[in-house]
């Protein structure tokens, strides 16, 4: 011990030394499992739940698939976003005008449309002045994948994306795959979707793929034990499908979503 300094004082320094590093490493570590943890929702999750906060699903119904009565129009109904959306929208940008503008540049153009729109009790509002561009392209990706667009071009895919709708996997997963709903108790709060940046995490290549849909767990999780905790926790489990597979189910099922991944379906 220097001379003059009591030996007190040194036991004190040495304490908030100690003290500090266990604060960095309490840090470092609540970093780590916040990193874990954190919500990381795609575009098209985001702008489902900004279509409920703005009040879409009041005229275009639950999730955009029930448009309700219109008195007043040809049609009577408001349009959904999965049969009738392709009657008032031929690609992404017209979706994107009728979300911003109201209407599209050749509807606007059009007076018997003009005419058509006045006659009905309800009326496409105009968000561009309410949400941000980034808010709008959130709903565009949205009403874009409840509307089913861009369809898969390979049979394979195709096929892999109708036996899910098939299975019932989309009851949970959303429209193709690509909603991630509220699943509390679980380690992220949501069902996870196929083309999210958690998948990665839940599914290590297609032979825990195929673990998962056959048996409803993977071998890896079915032996962690804070992954059965929080499974355990969660009210909305994954079914196990063994039974009911046709001999290429689970080969159509990764395809297509090694399609969704690849960015095929739109953005993330």
């Amino acid at each position: 011990m220097p001379d003059g300094v009591p030996r007190a004082n040194v036991f004190r320094v040495k304490l908030r030394q100690i003290a500090l590093a266990a604060l960095v490493v309490l840090l470092l570590a609540a970093a780590a499992i916040y990193t874990q943890i954190r919500p990381r929702i795609t575009a098209v999750e985001r702008g489902r739940r900004l279509a409920e906060a703005t009040g879409c699903f009041g005229c275009h119904g639950p999730e955009g698939i029930h448009g309700t009565s219109n008195p007043g129009r040809e049609e009577q109904t408001v349009p959904d976003w999965q049969g009738s959306l392709m009657m008032y929208a031929d690609n992404e940008e017209d979706v994107r005008e009728w979300i911003r503008d109201g209407s599209t540049k050749s509807r606007r153009a059009s007076e018997s449309w003009k005419a058509a729109r006045r006659s009905g009790a309800l009326r496409m509002p105009a968000f561009g002045r309410r949400l941000s561009k980034n808010d709008i392209e959130d709903l565009v990706a949205f009403v874009m994948a409840s509307a089913g667009h861009p369809e898969p071009k390979d049979s394979l895919v195709t096929q892999g994306r109708d036996r899910a709708e098939a299975l019932g996997c989309m009851g949970c997963h959303g429209v193709g795959g690509r909603f991630e709903r509220s699943n509390p108790g679980s380690f992220k709060g949501y069902v996870p979707s196929w083309d999210g940046p958690d998948f990665p995490d839940l599914v290590n290549g297609k032979d825990e793929f195929r673990q998962w849909v056959e048996h409803g767990v993977s071998d890896r999780f079915r032996r962690n034990q804070m992954a059965q905790f929080f499974l355990r926790r969660a009210p909305l489990h994954m079914p196990a499908f063994e039974r009911h597979l046709e001999p290429e189910d689970v080969d159509a099922l990764w395809a297509y979503v090694q399609w969704l991944r690849s960015g095929s379906a739109g953005r993330e």
